[in-house]
């Protein structure tokens, strides 16, 4: 009776932990949905024919930029891929995502700041899916150019894998993040599909749908961006 009793409370006090850390991932999703939308529909956004040929989207929602002096903090958020061989199919679900360390240069006072990284091809994309990569030394990574009417054929943009915009204060920019480090969140992906779960297996296996909370996120690109139109890739 007393291992039952024991038992009985063990599952009771963990099974609200479990539901907690899985909103906390769900939250984030629903985040990464709003933060996308609202910096593509910014009058002088990411150049559409940057999104037309991004092989993947990473957004880092409200990142406190503050909390980099000490290098304990770092900001969480998810990354869609497009799906298919030649990534030329539809966005795939999420897998969350971790944004750690960085320069100094972009620190201001600690506010949050919401990051978009566009993963320009598939060496990139297999890289990060596969463990941590440094942005600059890793990953060829460069602040990208914003406007609707932007050229973005500089030899910066063409020979960069990754580039990487900033939203603070209502400001938006192309910021370079050269020394901060992303990589799979696992954990996270484990608490929000309920199984461990690779990055790779969820952007190229399909191994789990695309949960609620990333509907908007999703969604948002496939219908912004259906296609991916880097040469080569078109269907």
């Amino acid at each position: 009776m007393k291992k039952w009793l024991a038992a009985f409370l063990s599952f009771a006090v963990l099974v609200p932990s479990v539901l907690a850390d899985a909103r906390k991932e769900n939250e984030r999703l629903e985040n990464c949905g709003q933060v996308i939308q609202e910096i593509m529909d910014i009058p002088d956004d990411i150049p559409q024919d940057l999104i037309d040929k991004a092989d993947c989207v990473i957004v880092y929602p409200s990142v406190l930029k503050g909390a980099f002096i000490f290098g304990g903090s770092y900001g969480r958020g998810a990354m869609t891929c497009r799906t298919g061989e030649h990534f030329n199919g539809p966005w795939s679900a999420p897998t969350m995502m971790a944004l750690e360390g960085g320069s100094f240069g972009f620190q201001i006072g600690g506010q949050a700041t919401d990051f978009v990284l566009l993963v320009m091809n598939e060496r990139g994309a297999r890289a990060i899916l596969n463990s941590k990569v440094k942005l600059g030394a890793d990953a060829s990574a460069a602040a990208g150019p914003k406007g609707r009417n932007a050229e973005a054929s500089t030899d910066v943009t063409m020979r960069a894998e990754i580039l990487s915009y900033s939203r603070a204060r209502g400001l938006f920019a192309g910021i370079s993040l050269a020394g901060s480090t992303v990589r799979p969140d696992n954990g996270a992906n484990a608490k929000l599909y309920k199984k461990d779960v690779s990055a790779q297996d969820i952007v190229f296996k399909g191994a789990v749908p695309v949960p609620a909370s990333a509907q908007q996120f999703i969604s948002y690109l496939n219908k912004k961006s259906p296609k991916n139109k880097s040469s080569g890739k078109e269907i």
